[in-house]
């Protein structure tokens, strides 16, 4: 609830101080704490913005640990039901590949850089 109700006003160095303190909490067991850190993880999302919770998030998709996974999409999934659509800005830029001319990768967003 302090996330939504500072958002939009200049506060997000404080927001990222108390993700920084709620983000290790994901990996409990509990269901009543599993879901108090969810909460306060979509209020850091409105807070903060979904990039910030994505590049939080990107860092254990591929973990090898299959609890640490299955943790961190349920985070993107969560990520991508709700802000899908602010969510591309966040991903990486693709280079196109020039060595094979039959096939013309077009990873352009041109709109999206020139509205940025």
């Amino acid at each position: 609830h302090l996330s939504l109700g500072v958002a939009g006003l200049g506060c997000e160095d404080v927001l990222v101080h108390l993700l920084n303190f709620v983000w290790p909490n994901i990996f409990e067991e509990s269901p009543h704490v599993i879901q108090a850190v969810f909460d306060a993880i979509q209020g850091l999302t409105v807070g903060l913005g979904p990039n910030v919770i994505l590049q939080y998030t990107l860092q254990g998709l591929y973990h090898p640990a299959r609890r640490v996974r299955e943790v961190y999409w349920r985070v993107f999934n969560t990520l991508y039901i709700y802000a899908s659509d602010a969510l591309v800005m966040g991903y990486p830029m693709l280079q196109e590949d020039d060595h094979d001319e039959a096939n013309h990768n077009i990873y352009a967003r041109t709109t999206l850089e020139l509205f940025i």
